[in-house]
């Protein structure tokens, strides 16, 4: 049986760590492939991704970590944060004893991996990166204002329905599956977050008002960016658009799903990172994920 290693390290004085499920004796006879760290969400944490560990153990060691600002970590210090992250991540691949990892960031976890490529390609074997928060209109913002509000308040119970709700489709009209589930799943989340950590509040608002930086491109490092068809954080086409600008990267829309397609789409997800990190055909990943009206979801290249 593998047993997991949590590992403590510090940067800026901040204290954060991480946990490595060391891959699965049971699937030496496959090829492996470099370390793979995952980065979530505000709230998705470095117990937040078991169908990582099922799909991706046989073949490599699983890496989540509590960055500083999350889960059990040091909240961060006001002004701009990715240089700090940007550290964090490089002393965990330092701490690993690896030359290069595969990443793998979703949503407020995309922009600290892509901001991570590019300062340090050499030490991204692949990237793949989803729900990405390329742009968030004011409808959304307008969902997280109120959110934070009734968190001002005191509202707690207000707060997690406005702020899972705004970051969900929840046009019946547009048909995502385990919707409802995931919904209480997001606002159970956010309560036991603000129940249980001192600095919840403030790194929920950071997470929901920071405006990421995704332009300068990159190229040198092989990456999929992948979208939920209903994701109304970011648009699949503004996601699309922001593939295009990695160089030879490949895109991908999941079908009935949101930006919550971790969640809603979690095993199809983790089946997908799993072929693109052993370099498996994605022409073939149609016959892994849901089909729609007869469309099957199959990886395309992003245009130039």
């Amino acid at each position: 049986m593998r047993e997991e290693i949590i590992r403590s390290l510090t940067v800026d004085g901040l204290r954060y760590g991480y946990r490595v499920m060391p891959r699965d004796p049971a699937g030496r006879e496959q090829p492996g492939t470099e370390p793979v760290l995952v980065i979530g969400g505000a709230l998705q944490g470095m117990f937040g991704w078991p169908q990582m560990d099922d799909h991706l153990g046989p073949v490599a060691d699983v890496v989540t970590a509590d960055l500083p600002g999350m889960g059990t970590a040091d909240p961060l210090p006001p002004g701009p944060s990715a240089p700090v992250l940007r550290a964090a991540v490089g002393a965990i691949i330092d701490d690993l004893g690896a030359s290069r990892i595969n990443l793998f960031g979703f949503s407020y976890g995309a922009a600290i991996a892509f901001g991570y490529a590019q300062h340090d390609p050499g030490r991204v074997a692949r990237l793949v990166l989803g729900g990405v928060p390329v742009h968030i209109g004011e409808e959304r913002r307008n969902y997280w204002h109120r959110a934070t509000a009734a968190l001002a308040e005191g509202d707690a119970e207000g707060f997690a329905a406005l702020a899972a709700d705004g970051l969900m489709c929840l046009d019946p009209e547009r048909p995502v599956h385990r919707r409802e589930l995931a919904r209480r799943y997001v606002r159970r989340s956010f309560l036991h977050a603000l129940a249980h950590s001192g600095h919840a509040a403030d790194s929920l608002r950071r997470a929901l008002g920071d405006r990421p930086d995704f332009s300068g491109g990159l190229s040198g490092v092989p990456a999929l960016v992948f979208a939920g068809e209903h994701d109304t954080v970011t648009s699949p086409a503004l996601q699309r658009e922001f593939a295009a600008t990695i160089e030879g990267s490949r895109f991908l829309t999941l079908p009935e799903s949101d930006h919550w397609v971790v969640l809603e789409r979690s095993d199809e997800v983790a089946a997908l990172v799993t072929r693109f990190f052993t370099d498996q055909p994605l022409e073939h990943a149609a016959a892994l994920l849901p089909h729609q009206h007869g469309a099957p979801a199959a990886a395309e290249p992003a245009p130039a």
